[in-house]
Parts: structure tokens; C-alpha cells; sequence
């Protein structure tokens, strides 16, 4: 594999076939707390985007210079640094979005997301692979928090991103804008992904088995 293929490859894993929330399970605590609408999943996605962006590019440049006895505290540190910014600036521009999403920005710095992401990979590989896997992890990440949020809002709301879909004639089940809708749409949604990666998997593995053949 020539260095362009593994880029894309780094890039897109993230996306679908090791998607943060619906693969690899991790970031579930904001995937049912703040997702209650498609734009509160949009910002806990986007500033978690910008923390793990910024943390794997600095991690990445500097990972031969960080002693391995304090590396984890250094991963830290930088994070945390990430997560500040991205607070202070939400609070700045977005205030009613960052009053919706409490406590949960501060949080960003336990995600286990983005201290693994860290750990696994920015540490230990060149700095445009690190940012190939940051990119695509943030999307991966990010789109699984707006389908989340999305789905409940429809249902809960009978709207989208704000947006009426339905009229006033729409009976909203509230359940979903409720912490019990959240796990509910997320059960759902797990099961769908794991059934679809079963599918493609029993695919892969009988297009080998002819080949081979």
C-alpha cells in the first residue's frame, strides 16, 4: 500500500467501518446526553472535531520529543488546552448552544475518543496520517451524534435543525427528547449498523471464497 492509499484509507476508516460511536462504542456518554436536537449533536461534534484535530497535529509533531514516562499527562495537557478554547469560543459566539450543552464541553477532555486517538495512533505515526485519522474519526463522530440528535428531534419535536417539518397537526412523542429516547434511538441504531456490517462482511468473505476458488 503506496502512502496516498493509506491516507485515504486512515481518513476513511473512521467514517464507517471504525466508526467512534457505532463500532467502536466510545463517546456514548455525549451521544445520549446532549443529542436531544440535530444542532446540539452538530456542536458537541463540531468542538470535539476541533480538540481532536488540534491535540493529534500537535501530539503528532512532537511525539519523538514527549518522554514516555509522562505521556499520558502530556496528552492531557494538550487536550485540555483544546477543550478550553473550544468552551471560551462557544460561550462567545454560541451562547445559547453553549448554555444547551452545559458541562458536557468540559467534559471533552475524559472523552476516551480522543485520549485512545492519542495514545493509538497520533503518538505513533507521521503527522499527515495523524491528521487523516483525526479528520475522519471527528466525521465519523460527528455525523453519528447529528443522526442521533436528528432522528430524536423528529420524532420529539416534528422538526429539524429548528425547522418545522410536519405542522402544527404533529403529535410529538416527547419520549424522544427524554434521556429513555436517547437510548432507545441509539439501541436502534447500533443494531442497524451491526447488522449491516455482518451483511458486508458475509459479502467480502464469499467474493474471497470465489476468488480463491
Amino acid at each position: 500500500m503506496d502512502a496516498q492509499d493509506k491516507l485515504y484509507t486512515e481518513t476513511m476508516k473512521g467514517f464507517w467501518r471504525e466508526n467512534p460511536v457505532f463500532v467502536q462504542l466510545l463517546g456514548l456518554c455525549p451521544a445520549l446526553a446532549v443529542t436531544n436536537s440535530a444542532i446540539n449533536g452538530l456542536a458537541m461534534g463540531g468542538a470535539t472535531a476541533f480538540v481532536l484535530l488540534g491535540s493529534s497535529i500537535l501530539v503528532s509533531l512532537f511525539r519523538n520529543l514527549i518522554p514516555k514516562q509522562v505521556r499520558i499527562t502530556s496528552f492531557i495537557i494538550i487536550i485540555a488546552t483544546f477543550v478550553t478554547v473550544a468552551d471560551l469560543s462557544l460561550q462567545a459566539l454560541l451562547p445559547a448552544v453553549h448554555k444547551e450543552l452545559g458541562a458536557f464541553i468540559a467534559l471533552i477532555v475524559v472523552n476516551c475518543l480522543i485520549l485512545g486517538r492519542q495514545e493509538a495512533f497520533a503518538s505513533r505515526n507521521r503527522f499527515p496520517y495523524a491528521v487523516g485519522d483525526a479528520v475522519g474519526m471527528a466525521v465519523g463522530f460527528t455525523f453519528a451524534l447529528v443522526l442521533v440528535g436528528g432522528i430524536r428531534e423528529v420524532l420529539g419535536n416534528g422538526s429539524l435543525f429548528g425547522f418545522s417539518l410536519f405542522g402544527e397537526s404533529f403529535e410529538p412523542w416527547v419520549i424522544m427528547i427524554l434521556p429513555p429516547g436517547g437510548f432507545l434511538t441509539l439501541g436502534v441504531l447500533l443494531i442497524i449498523f451491526a447488522q449491516v456490517k455482518k451483511s458486508r462482511d458475509k459479502r467480502s468473505a464469499l467474493e474471497a471464497g470465489k476468488e480463491a476458488a
